[in-house]
């Protein structure tokens, strides 16, 4: 983990631990009721990031709730599923960890802190979590740490759990090995008062060669640690299975400063909380 910038653990999660998240939010899916006018489409192409997501109040608020965001062309003009609702959701966010007592239980799992401790982690606390459908969508190559940023560095860990086997074909991720260690280049940080957008990027991502990444193949069950700064993607998924996943974050928070520009923000309902209770 420390030389890669990222960890695979294969049958970290039972078959029997898997299904019951992926029943879980079919049961979400099926009472979600989403305002039309919160309907927001999730991406991860920058210009796309701002005007979908910065201008929206309901992507900025999201980190204390269980919010739908939902793939691109699904949607009419009037915020209509064109098709049926459990195909049109990208990702479920942002506090599934905190509000929902299955992904509750698999956050704090005594397996979870276990590999904490391992990890030196003395203060972890959960940042965020999302369940992720991986339908279509390639994600871009990025480093979590442009969107969670602490001072220092160094303090955000992802935990990536595949609830179904990840392919080459449905969209597995790439990671470049290594490149943890090289810094950050570029920020999502909420913009003045003002603005058109509710956020913005400081800085500008490098182009990657391609040729550096390598893909993670992971079987259901599999855990993929990820720290913050290392370079990784997922393309699209060109099969026809799905890919679903759930992923939540950790900040080391002894000795760390949660950046106030940061898009998620803890609030006084939902204190970012402990790894470890």
């Amino acid at each position: 983990f420390h030389k890669d910038g990222f960890l695979v653990l294969e049958q970290f999660f039972s078959t029997e631990e898997c299904d019951s998240m992926r029943s879980q939010i079919q049961r979400i899916v099926a009472e979600m009721e989403v305002p039309l006018h919160c309907r927001t489409a999730f991406s991860t192409r920058e210009e796309e990031q701002l005007q979908a997501q910065g201008s929206s109040d309901y992507f900025l608020t999201s980190g204390d709730k269980i919010r739908f965001f939902f793939e691109k062309g699904v949607l009419d003009e009037k915020g209509n599923f064109l098709i049926p609702k459990e195909k049109s959701v990208s990702k479920i966010g942002h506090a599934l960890h905190a509000y929902d007592p299955v992904f509750k239980q698999i956050t704090h799992s005594p397996k979870v802190q276990e590999l904490g401790r391992k990890l030196g982690l003395e203060r972890p606390v959960v940042v965020q979590s999302m369940y992720i459908f991986k339908s279509l969508l390639a994600v871009t190559p990025h480093q979590d740490a442009t969107f969670l940023h602490t001072e220092p560095l160094g303090r955000i860990l992802g935990f990536w759990i595949a609830l179904e086997d990840a392919t080459q074909e449905n969209g597995c991720l790439w990671f470049i090995p290594g490149s943890h260690t090289n810094g950050i280049t570029r920020r999502m940080v909420r913009a003045a008062s003002g603005a058109s957008t509710c956020v913005e990027f400081v800085g500008s991502e490098p182009a990657y060669d391609d040729k550096q990444f390598i893909p993670l193949p992971i079987s259901k069950g599999g855990l993929i640690l990820i720290h913050g700064e290392v370079v990784h993607k997922s393309e699209l998924n060109s099969s026809e299975s799905s890919r679903h996943a759930f992923t939540f974050h950790v900040m080391e928070a002894k000795g760390t400063t949660w950046s106030k520009e940061n898009w998620l923000q803890p609030t006084p309902e939902l204190p970012f909380p402990s790894l470890y209770t």
